[in-house]
């Protein structure tokens, strides 16, 4: 036991190192600072792909699968670097989005109402990203807008949810780190994955997760981290990125499209703090 665990240690170093050598030498990050005329509102994006899949997809030679991420409150939009990374590692065109601003009304809570009174909140960040990716197919229109990977943090995951419910035709994948509010989409054409903190700050309302029957029924893979909520981001241990890093990795890897690998349809991984 102790070699094993030892033994993902290592890998998990490894695949950090991996992400850090990649993410030096051959990811592309550009900040767009877009404005939304309908709405009046500044909308700043955080863009990661690598330069050899922009080239082949450029050349009409690769279709780059998009990924977008929503960050959690307080929380900005550049600090998940570290799974934007994984993403474009792989190929993927991703878009961290800065959903919330300044001047925006605090985020609350409305204990009783539906989504504890956050779907007003839920609606400005589904508009939010829908005029993104409107503006992303006329930067790069080599890309998949029909397959999206949604990914975020807390408030960002309950978005990323929240969105995958509303647009089933659009969304494939969803990956949320903490999510609180939103129930889980139970269907087994959208492939999930969820982080979970062990946070005593944090608690998850009740009928977010799914029963263990349904999350193996529909494939869904839950990890518990064991990490404290804020940690899953850019501002964690190295430790906690790593794991989630390696964990994201075979999830993206077992769930690639036909086109890329055959679909891995594999038992989840449902996993606890031990397992590491």
């Amino acid at each position: 036991m102790k070699r094993a665990i030892a033994s993902l240690a290592c890998l998990c170093l490894l695949a950090g190192g991996e992400y850090v050598a990649v993410s030096k030498w051959a990811i592309k990050h550009e900040t767009l600072n877009l404005f939304d005329p309908t709405r009046q509102r500044p909308v700043s994006v955080d863009l990661a792909v690598r330069r050899d899949y922009e080239m082949k997809a450029d050349n009409g030679l690769w279709k780059l699968p998009v990924a977008v991420v929503s960050n959690g409150n307080t929380v900005k939009n550049t600090e998940y670097s570290f799974l934007a990374n994984v993403f474009a590692a792989r190929g993927y065109l991703v878009a961290s989005i800065q959903q919330d601003l300044p001047s925006d009304p605090p985020l609350m809570t409305k204990v009783g109402l539906p989504y504890v009174g956050r779907r007003g909140v839920y609606l400005r960040c589904e508009a939010n990203i829908l005029f993104v990716l409107g503006e992303l197919q006329k930067l790069q229109p080599n890309a998949d807008y029909a397959h999206l990977t949604l990914v975020g943090h807390s408030n960002g995951g309950d978005v990323s949810m929240y969105v995958a419910k509303q647009h089933p035709e659009l969304v494939s994948k969803v990956i949320t780190l903490d999510n609180l509010r939103v129930p889980f989409v139970l269907s087994n054409k959208l492939k999930i994955l969820s982080f979970r903190s062990k946070d005593p700050h944090f608690k998850t309302d009740p009928g977010v997760l799914p029963t263990p029957a349904q999350a193996e029924a529909d494939k869904i893979d839950i990890i518990n981290t064991g990490a404290l909520h804020t940690d899953l981001s850019d501002r964690g241990p190295d430790s906690v990125k790593g794991k989630i890093q390696a964990s994201l990795d075979k999830f993206l890897s077992e769930t690639a499209s036909s086109e890329l690998t055959a679909v891995n349809v594999a038992e989840p991984m449902i996993a606890n703090p031990g397992d590491y």
